[in-house]
């Protein structure tokens, strides 16, 4: 049945070129005011001005009355770990008493402690907790969301936490992208033979994640004291000759050339960013690597340096933000608070935050044909937030401005 959505005090469209946005176009967002959009197929038909839709609406057509509430696209979150088992409360609260994220780490907890409870967990177990933050998600206006392996860190492990992202894209409404990230650690058995688990990563791993068709892309975490900046190399060029887009988690915890290596290679993505340099941004510039900034893991874990993102928008890079959700350093699901903390710690407007969010999100995704805008042709991915000016979704922080959120032009039931 055909949908319009009609007294939409504001339709964010952000329509505009068919590329990732740069510079001053991250500020366009193409508002419409007192806006109506027609769906169709789960795509969008037309969007426009109220008057000019409603005198397209055939009788058969389903009307959805926003109430005077803002429309915008569903958020794209390009970078998050949502498949996991427990929680890292425990370590939340030794962070408050003075312990730093390393510590905790080299004490056996971080990602190995989640990487123990993960290996326990069945399949069903993993897809049955995690259908939560699914929801979780959806409630806060996500409608794709990157998903991460990278708490099993074994061949079988690996392979479980990315059939469990596939059949959670498959049983919920949330959309999800996979990306093999077998390289977030090296685990306890191999700690004294790294290299050991570099080549299982490389000859094991890739070949039966790309056999089963399991990921799009591969991510490694390039920090001197995780994965090298040649190890990281060799792992990323083993997974591109498997079919597999790269991205980098770089330069997070120090200046480790993380940068530079996905300008190197091409990626598709450099994540997190916090201590890249002048010159390192000039890489991803040259190499059009889009970057993915994650405030709300620096904000969780303490820390007190951002990425540089006015920077890298003054020098053309189209940048993105996304959650980071995880059990440890960043856990939330919200992307409100993510275009919060860009505006007050990243010194981005939000304008340029919400096209971070959506539209170029979605291209850093191989996406942006689809999805991130309300375009004639793309998936209805939109959502009514309880707002009568599109900025208060990250004004007010800290609350579920959802009023409604629809997957290809369906309405998302949430328990």
């Amino acid at each position: 049945m055909p949908l319009a959505v009609v007294n939409c005090s504001q339709l964010v469209t952000l329509a505009g070129p068919a590329r990732p946005r740069v510079g001053a176009e991250m500020r366009e967002l193409s508002i419409i005011a007192d806006g109506a959009m027609l769906v169709s197929d789960g795509t969008v038909e037309r969007v426009g001005a109220r008057r000019e839709i409603e005198a397209l609406m055939s009788g058969d057509c389903e009307v959805v009355d926003a109430g005077g509430r803002v429309v915008l696209p569903g958020f794209v979150d390009a970078h998050a770990h949502p498949v996991f088992a427990g929680t890292r409360v425990d370590e939340y609260e030794l962070r408050a008493l003075g312990a730093t994220y390393q510590e905790i780490a080299a004490s056996g907890g971080g990602i190995r402690s989640t990487v123990r409870r993960t290996r326990a967990a069945t399949e069903d177990e993993l897809v049955a907790s995690c259908r939560r933050y699914s929801e979780w998600f959806l409630r806060t206006g996500t409608t794709t969301v990157e998903a991460k392996s990278g708490y099993g860190l074994s061949l079988e492990d690996e392979l479980k936490i990315l059939r469990a992202i596939r059949r959670l894209d498959s049983e919920t409404q949330l959309n999800y992208v996979p990306s093999f990230l077998g390289a977030h650690d090296v685990p306890e058995e191999y700690r004294a033979r790294r290299e050991a688990y570099v080549a299982l990563l490389i000859e094991e791993m890739l070949p039966r994640v790309a056999e089963e068709k399991l990921a799009e892309y591969c991510d490694v975490f390039c920090e001197e004291k995780v994965f090298t900046t040649d190890e990281s190399w060799r792992i990323l060029s083993e997974a591109r000759c498997h079919g597999l887009g790269l991205r980098v988690h770089a330069d997070q915890l120090s200046l480790s050339g993380g940068a530079q290596l996905a300008a190197e290679l091409h990626a598709q993505t450099a994540d997190h960013l916090e201590h890249t340099d002048a010159a390192g941004i000039n890489a991803l510039k040259e190499a059009g690597v889009q970057p993915v900034l994650l405030p709300g893991s620096v904000y969780a874990l303490g820390h007190t340096r951002y990425p540089a993102a006015r920077e890298m928008i003054e020098a053309g890079l189209a940048v993105v933000l996304a959650t980071d959700f995880n059990p440890g350093s960043s856990p939330t699901p919200s992307m409100p608070i993510v275009l919060s903390l860009a505006s007050t710690h990243l010194r981005m407007t939000p304008a340029e935050a919400l096209t971070a969010a959506t539209v170029n999100a979605a291209y850093s995704l191989g996406r942006g044909d689809s999805i991130g805008s309300l375009e004639t042709g793309k998936r209805a991915d939109f959502v009514i937030h309880d707002c009568a000016d599109w900025r208060e979704v990250a004004y007010f922080f800290g609350l579920e401005h959802a009023r409604a959120t629809y997957v290809a032009g369906r309405p998302v039931t949430l328990k």
